[in-house]
Parts: structure tokens; C-alpha cells; sequence
């Protein structure tokens, strides 16, 4: 069965949203994605520097490695990610900018 399947939403309705300092870049979301929402890198400088002090220690720890959803427009909200996260850090909330309508 192909995992699109169980996407019911259109795209654009809501979208992934990132706990930086749970998010141990494992890479989970990016395997399970049908959309190819996501993109495990390197954290931003800014993204580093925002989170907390115990966060800091864990991300390094962890490589330094985050998600990211450069294409969340893409999500089809199936909640793939949200399963597959080891860490739990990845929610799915309704989308800063409404999908257009057809």
C-alpha cells in the first residue's frame, strides 16, 4: 500500500512543525515522508542560538543535526512524522499560509 494513501488532507492545510531541542536528527521523518517534506542538515546558527542551554549541550551531542521542512507546503498532514519521531518532536498545526482554493 502506498503510504500517500493515508493522506487525507490537501496540501498546504497544515504543516510540521519542528521542536528544535527534542530533535536529535535521526532522520525518521525525511524515510517516511511520501512528500519529501523534510531535510535533515546542519542547525542554523540562529535555531542554535534560540534554544536553551541544556538544549545547546543535547543538540550537539547529536551532530548538530535538526529537521527542517523547506517544503511544508507540501504536507499532506498523514502524520507519518509525527509516528515515526523517536524524539516526539514534530506536531502537525494548521498552516501560516492557507492553502488556495480550487
Amino acid at each position: 500500500m502506498d503510504a500517500r494513501e493515508d493522506c487525507k488532507k490537501a496540501a498546504g492545510v497544515v504543516e510540521p512543525v519542528i521542536n528544535r531541542g527534542d530533535c536529535e536528527g535521526k532522520r525518521d521523518c525525511e524515510k517516511v515522508c511520501p512528500y519529501q517534506v523534510f531535510e535533515v542538515r546542519t542547525i542554523d546558527d540562529a535555531d542554535f542560538r534560540a534554544l536553551s542551554f541544556f538544549a545547546r549541550l543535547k543538540v550537539r551531542a547529536h551532530g548538530k543535526l535538526s529537521a527542517y521542512t523547506p517544503r511544508a507546503a507540501a504536507c499532506h498532514g498523514c502524520g507519518l512524522c509525527v509516528e515515526a519521531c523517536p524524539e516526539d518532536a514534530i506536531r502537525l498545526t494548521a498552516a501560516r499560509s492557507p492553502a488556495p482554493s480550487s
